[in-house]
């Protein structure tokens, strides 16, 4: 036994062979061959093994095990069984019926409803309030100028809006606004002509200027009697 492991130096030794790929990983191995196999027989046991390998990875074998002399047998797997037929089409689905959308029938206001005509039902507070803002002219210093019209819209001879408060954020200017017309009580509470009523179809401007414009909404308004704004 000790005879196939003397290799050409006259002592007993093993021969192992072994590949790695381009990161250095090794990706076959042989070890344990006897000393005194040449490296030529070795080389075609191990070209033997990768061909058997290659055909593992690409068509379905089993490998059955022999002896080192016998070498390996690879025998092919049995048949697929047959595909199975492809499922018939089905039926397309019946057409579904299209949804009929309600339709929405004008009606008349009834008492306690939304009003559709407010220009001729009176007052109706902060909704009768409109702001409407633009460009004005640039300051010779480069900061964009903003007009703002603040208007009651409503038509009505008894429409009269005070305490208009307005939601306008950190508001500020580079120039001046007349503080009876415009002025910020708190954050995002700026009142409207110092609290004063504004008559129905009555505008109040002012200009402000500043880098950027500030979004004015209407938070509060309330609808006063037109005779008494109107008293000395």
């Amino acid at each position: 036994m000790s005879a196939t492991f003397r290799g050409r130096k006259h002592y007993n030794n093993q021969n192992v062979l072994a590949a790695v790929d381009f990161d250095m990983r090794f990706t076959y191995v042989l070890a344990g061959w006897e000393g005194r196999q040449g490296l030529g027989e070795m080389r075609a046991t191990s070209s033997a093994w990768a061909v058997v390998l290659l055909l593992a990875a690409l068509v379905p074998v089993s490998l059955a095990s022999a002896s080192d002399h016998a070498g390996f047998s690879p025998t092919r797997a049995p048949p697929l069984a047959a595909p199975m037929p492809a499922p018939s089409a089905a039926p397309p689905h019946p057409a579904l019926p299209r949804a009929v959308l309600p339709r929405k029938v004008l009606r008349p206001a009834v008492a306690g409803t939304v009003r559709p005509h407010r220009v001729d039902d009176g007052c109706a507070g902060a909704d009768d309030i409109a702001i409407y803002q633009g460009r004005g002219t640039t300051l010779p210093s480069g900061v964009p100028a903003y007009t703002v019209d603040v208007m009651n819209r409503c038509s009505a001879g008894d429409c009269a809006i005070a305490g208009i408060h307005v939601r306008c954020g950190w508001f500020s200017s580079v120039t001046l606004v007349d503080p009876r017309k415009f002025r910020r009580l708190a954050r995002d509470d700026c009142l409207i002509n110092d609290g004063q009523p504004l008559l129905a179809g009555e505008t109040l401007s002012f200009e402000y200027a500043n880098s950027f414009p500030y979004p004015l909404a209407v938070a509060v308004a309330t609808c006063v009697d037109p005779a008494a704004a109107t008293s000395p």
